[in-house]
């Protein structure tokens, strides 16, 4: 499921940064060319209050911190289930029964690098209604015949983590889904601003990160010019950090070879180093258009 979701946020983030960073610009530009630097510094300050406050809200610990699609698929669809794949995406996923309450009531957070956080449990009811509902434009929803606790790996602003987990048996397939059987307290929960197609934020979106052992070294991917500066429709990055005392935005500056060049809509991978003003540590780094946290990798 995550991987699904991974591949159609790449096509979106491919689209839109080379649209803003291989088309005609005007010269030198703070994030995207033509992005107004005053805007982007006030969204990355306006992102880290939004994590403050989120932070507070979570009693003032930010250990565990969940990126992404947090709902799992164990399986593939069937021939002639092909339906349910948009109703999975879409979180329509109901409970045809009472569900099951954890059988202990906390358990652990395993990081790949080996740290450990005890969470309290919730039960396989309250994980199914935590999952995010859109509209799929009438799609059959998926009915939950059973459940048991089981463990996942999913993502988190500290990398990679195991974590206790429901296993939800669906009526009709041998597809499972998974989600998360932490409770919401014991996470960090960043609530984006609403989404206005007509004044979208701007800046260039990062898609992965990571960082050095003395965690004073941040490098971030994202899409941008094939070439250098030197080179027609070419482009140089630099970065302006943004930090707070939870977490931190990577701002990405645009150097284009010329203003106003014709080139073709088309991004590529590219990568940029900034050096922070304090180590990492427990902070996030958070994505400078919805303020929500990214998954970097520790070493």
């Amino acid at each position: 499921m995550r991987r699904i979701w991974a591949l159609w946020i790449t096509l979106l983030v491919v689209t839109a940064a080379a649209t803003a960073g291989c088309a005609g610009s005007g010269g030198d530009g703070i994030g995207g060319p033509g992005d107004d630097p005053d805007r982007l510094r006030k969204q990355a300050r306006d992102a880290l209050a939004r994590y403050d406050e989120a932070v507070r809200t979570a009693g003032g610990q930010q250990r565990f911190v969940p990126v992404g699609d947090l709902t799992g698929q164990v399986g593939d669809w069937e021939a002639g289930r092909e339906e349910n794949k948009a109703s999975l995406l879409a979180g329509q996923v109901v409970a045809g029964g009472a569900l099951p309450a954890p059988p202990q009531a906390t358990g652990t957070v395993t990081w790949d690098g080996g740290a450990t956080l005890d969470v309290p449990l919730v039960g396989a009811e309250a994980s199914l209604a935590a999952i995010p509902r859109g509209d799929c434009g009438g799609c059959p929803p998926l009915t939950v015949t059973g459940a048991r606790l089981t463990t996942a790996k999913i993502s988190t602003t500290r990398g990679p983590a195991t974590v206790p987990a429901w296993e939800y048996t669906l009526r009709d397939t041998a597809v499972r889904v998974t989600r998360p059987a932490v409770a919401a307290s014991a996470a960090v929960t960043v609530t984006p601003p609403s989404w206005d197609p007509f004044n979208a934020p701007g800046g260039l979106p990062i898609d992965s990160a990571s960082v050095n052992a003395a965690g004073t070294t941040l490098t971030v991917v994202f899409v941008g010019s094939q070439g250098p500066a030197s080179v027609p429709c070419g482009a140089d990055y630099t970065g302006e950090v943004v930090e707070s005392a939870n977490a931190v935005v990577v701002i990405i500056v645009t150097h284009p070879h010329a203003a106003d060049e014709a080139c073709t809509a088309i991004g590529f991978p590219r990568t940029l180093s900034v050096e922070l003003a304090a180590p990492l540590g427990e902070r996030a780094l958070l994505d400078i258009q919805q303020g929500l946290p990214i998954a970097v990798t520790r070493s």
